[in-house]
């Protein structure tokens, strides 16, 4: 089984097909899946979606680009939010110094925030990094200094000292399908050298689409194919990739594991 660990099913291209798109997961041996929130006031979608689909888990957060619309959400309100059975993670929330459609001083305020949540409740921190990996190294490591808390660096993107920084401070690093592009040879000399008990894939859906549905909307299907390329750059077989990154998706996102088993014994 395969899982993949972000995409964003509420979001039009891929709510609007539902159905298929967990019908095509299936076939591709695509397990779980796990939609991501972007903004706080659609938990209500997210929940709705995970409560009618048994594969779907989500997690509660704002997204960087959102955070000058949600600049003032408390940590004990994401806390309550995720005390939902099927909410498994904190997030996603980091910084986007390329859009930068968040003013920088909002977006670090409001991922320290998130922070404050994940430590709090005990479920990871799904983290959004691009082209602010100096800012990013430092708040980690100031927060980790303050009170360790679980985290996945999702999509990676960033350069070598982001992904080394995050492994010695215990993150987990995941892939999406900008792994399979040609011009991603950098991404797959890194994930080389990720431990492999850190390593998960994604799709980051409806966006991203690996090789060969690049250009394309993605779907939760096609992360078979960003496994089969981590397989080929780490040296493992598709059965091998798909275990370790499985096993490694229950080790982080515990209560996923836990509400699998509850509903294996009931």
């Amino acid at each position: 089984m395969l899982v993949d660990s972000h995409c964003h099913l509420d979001f039009p291209d891929l709510q609007t097909r539902l159905p298929s798109i967990l019908e095509a997961a299936q076939a591709a041996g695509v397990g779980r899946l796990v939609t991501i929130s972007t903004h706080v006031a659609r938990f209500e979608t997210y929940r709705a979606l995970a409560e009618a689909h048994d594969v779907v888990f989500f997690s509660i957060g704002t997204h960087p680009h959102n955070a000058a619309e949600e600049p003032d959400v408390p940590a004990k309100r994401l806390v309550e939010l995720s005390a939902h059975p099927r909410c498994i993670a904190i997030g996603e929330a980091g910084l986007d110094y390329h859009y930068d459609k968040s003013p920088r001083e909002v977006q670090r305020k409001v991922f320290r925030t998130h922070i404050e949540a994940a430590r709090e409740c005990g479920l990871p921190l799904v983290i959004h990094a691009r082209n602010a990996d100096e800012d990013m190294v430092e708040i980690l490591s100031d927060e980790m200094r303050r009170g360790r808390f679980r985290a996945v660096l999702h999509c990676f993107s960033s350069g070598e000292k982001l992904a080394q920084v995050g492994v010695e401070l215990g993150l987990y690093v995941s892939f999406s399908g900008i792994l399979t592009f040609r011009n991603s040879d950098e991404i797959r000399r890194i994930a080389a050298v990720v431990p492999r008990d850190r390593l998960l894939v994604e799709t980051d859906a409806p966006y991203l689409a690996p090789v060969p549905y690049r250009g394309k909307t993605n779907e939760p299907a096609y992360v078979a194919h960003t496994a089969h390329v981590l397989a080929e750059v780490i040296g493992a077989s598709d059965a091998e990739i798909a275990r370790t990154t499985t096993d490694n998706f229950y080790r982080l996102f515990s209560k996923a594991a836990q509400a699998d088993t509850a509903r294996e014994l009931a």
